[in-house]
């Protein structure tokens, strides 16, 4: 496969990081390495661990990285297997911690893997082709209102219930196997008029099946935590994500560990004893600027927010 890769708000995240010449670092969705390759340039005696579920991503990521062999390690795991991977990279901290969260470029430009609304392929959409759920599965075997719940909820789609019943209608005759088969089932679901602007009409359709197949936010509170109890005091962990949904659970979980208290508010001081894990080092998130929006048009929804372990 010819991956074609350009990492989103790259100095933004280097910068962020505060990269220590000695220090350990973790890329929990290492897809095509761009950010990882920024990261061990400035490593000295220090580390990289690249995790990644896809083993495509971790093929190209060894290519991409293969001159400093002595300073990675790569590991395919699931970013919100956080226990598992130190104790598999045997260190007890770390320095910092990068996830950019959805679907990769590579993951996208590449048909086989039915990521895409651009390319015919198979129905399948998962990151780790280990695991038994495909979007296959999901548009054929989900009652219509789980479908449609599902995709109001993690596409935001307006006409969520209408595209569920169209899809059901049409795998009524025969299974839906393809992308460009559900494409034509989404089309038909949304009035033509509300087809003439905005994205491509099955873009949320697609998100929102992705999601599911992957378990992209089941998982994301919890792995926010572990991670966060991972790093070093001063090591800082940088998030970047794609949609209002990863969005507001990164801001919520980075707030609730700056603020973890559940006293009432009335009380005189504290006495649930819960002392906060981060101090949050954005407090909006930091988007692409101009010239990146011009360069990767898919950046323009991308968000990235930080936070950094306070001493303890």
């Amino acid at each position: 496969m010819n991956f074609q890769h350009t990492s989103v708000l790259l100095q933004e995240c280097i910068e962020s990081l505060a990269i220590k010449p000695d220090g350990i670092y973790m890329d929990g969705t290492l897809g095509g390495a761009g950010h990882s390759s920024e990261i061990v340039k400035r490593l000295t005696t220090g580390r990289l661990i690249g995790v990644d579920r896809d083993a495509d991503a971790l093929a190209k990521a060894g290519e991409v990285l293969a001159t400093d062999t002595n300073k990675v390690t790569l590991l395919r795991y699931n970013f919100a297997e956080a226990n598992d991977i130190l104790s598999a990279a045997n260190v007890t901290g770390l320095d910092g911690v990068l996830l950019d969260l959805g679907v990769s470029s590579f993951q996208l430009d590449e048909p086989s893997r039915g990521f895409s609304y651009m390319h015919d392929a198979p129905l399948d959409m998962r990151m780790d082709n280990r695991d038994s759920l495909s979007a296959y599965e999901v548009v054929n075997t989900y009652d219509e209102r789980r479908l449609s719940d599902l995709i109001f909820a993690y596409g935001e789609e307006r006409w969520a219930k209408r595209i569920a019943q169209f899809i059901v209608a049409e795998r009524a005759a025969a299974p839906l196997q393809t992308t460009f088969e559900l494409v034509t089932a989404i089309k038909k679901a949304i009035p033509k008029a509300a087809r003439s602007d905005g994205p491509h009409p099955a873009k949320r359709t697609f998100q929102a099946i992705r999601i599911e197949v992957n378990g992209e936010l089941a998982l994301l509170e919890n792995a926010i935590a572990d991670l966060a109890k991972a790093l070093n005091p001063g090591g800082r962990i940088c998030i970047i994500s794609f949609h209002s949904l990863e969005d507001r659970i990164v801001k919520n979980i980075f707030r609730t560990l700056e603020n973890p208290c559940t006293c009432p508010a009335d009380f005189p001081v504290c006495v649930c004893g819960k002392k906060p894990l981060l101090r949050t080092v954005t407090r909006k998130p930091i988007l692409p600027s101009a010239e990146e929006l011009e360069a990767n048009h898919r950046s323009r929804s991308a968000k990235l927010r930080v936070a950094e372990r306070i001493t303890e």
